[in-house]
């Protein structure tokens, strides 16, 4: 692995593309992706019958032109679509948050080990309460908890001497994503038969079953979480070039930091939350937005959070058209994708090009 002050300035890119036509196609491709997942599947609806439901249930007029069709769009999916949306976000700037954080472009929450310490978490909840009210209100808390402590434990396992160093930082992830995976793993064996296929499809994965009802206060949070770094935007930009340049600019790094575990645990918790532990999510995307839009985190997250849920929600298109009317989980397309973008970056980084 290369050091620290090499790997800060290979793993950027300087964002050639101008940023407004960036934006603009990542909102594009957000709502045609939507559009895709909301019209095809076991069922191909018509778009004009999708937009005749969306404008029925929204705006209060025009005519439904079928009902099977518009019971399909808004009470299936559009709740899934929309869940993909705010997973695929949360996830995608929940990585790009880590990647500047601890200056390592490998970092995700998956690989982290922070995916798995919520789920294990969530998974605790919903195998040890039966009351549904209980459940809904614990396992979002539980995940957040989970997402918090294992991050933290990452951390201080990968703090040496002073700082982080990239192979420690990934090292410490692997371990503690196990340790969680295994923990996951014991609850799994101790539940009940009929416990244990839901819970495995839920640990890998899954916007089936969305309420649009159940979205709306981690939407709220994910939203008041890109806003805040938004508005630190400039205070992110140093510290992903070392706590010396932070604090030559009079920011509190220690705050800072605090700070933005929070804001990553909230986000992967609310994610684990909706639609379980969905890997590689948060390694890809902030890469492929920085190629676009540059390492000034005032640009890369709107940008990233756009492409991630396009991304997810395509996947999710993915899982569900490919075998209908059966559907796989979301982890075994993104791993698909994610393992070989990880081996690939580990290479790079190797080799000392430019990630």
């Amino acid at each position: 692995m290369p050091s620290d002050d090499a790997a800060r300035t290979r793993w950027k890119s300087s964002g050639r593309l101008p940023f407004g036509p960036v934006l603009v196609g990542g909102a594009i491709a957000v709502v045609l992706a939507c559009l895709a997942g909301v019209a095809l599947g076991s069922v191909n609806i018509p778009v004009t019958d999708v937009w005749a439901t969306l404008r029925y249930q929204i705006l209060g007029f025009g005519a439904v032109p079928d009902a099977l069709h518009a019971m399909i769009v808004w009470q299936l999916r559009v709740p899934r679509v929309l869940a993909a949306v705010l997973v695929g976000a949360a996830l995608s700037v929940a990585g790009a948050v880590l990647q500047g954080m601890v200056r390592n472009p490998l970092a995700d929450p998956f690989v982290l080990g922070v995916s798995s310490g919520a789920s294990l978490a969530a998974v605790a909840v919903m195998s040890s309460v039966s009351a549904l009210w209980i459940r809904n209100l614990g396992v979002p808390v539980a995940a957040f908890l989970g997402a918090i402590g294992a991050l933290l434990l990452v951390l201080v396992f990968a703090h040496h001497q002073g700082r982080f160093t990239g192979p420690r930082i990934v090292l410490a992830g692997v371990a503690v994503g196990q340790v969680a995976a295994a923990g996951t793993s014991l609850i799994q064996l101790r539940s009940e038969p009929a416990e244990i296929r839901g819970i495995l499809f839920w640990m890998m994965g899954s916007v089936a079953g969305a309420e649009l009802g159940a979205l709306a206060v981690p939407a709220v949070l994910a939203v008041a979480c890109l806003g805040w770094l938004l508005v630190q935007g400039r205070n992110l930009n140093a510290l992903s070039m070392g706590d010396d340049d932070a604090v030559a600019l009079g920011i509190d790094v220690n705050r800072l930091r605090i700070q933005l575990i929070v804001i990553v645990a909230v986000l992967t918790g609310l994610a684990v939350s909706v639609a379980g532990g969905v890997g590689f999510v948060g390694l890809i995307i902030p890469h492929i937005a920085r190629f676009a839009a540059g390492s000034d985190y005032r640009r890369l997250l709107p940008v990233t959070a756009a492409l991630g849920a396009a991304f997810l929600v395509l996947i999710d298109l993915a899982a569900r058209a490919i075998d209908p009317p059966d559907e796989y989980p979301l982890t075994i397309f993104t791993a698909a994708l994610g393992g070989p973008f990880f081996l690939w970056l580990l290479q790079r980084s190797r080799s000392g090009g430019a990630v």
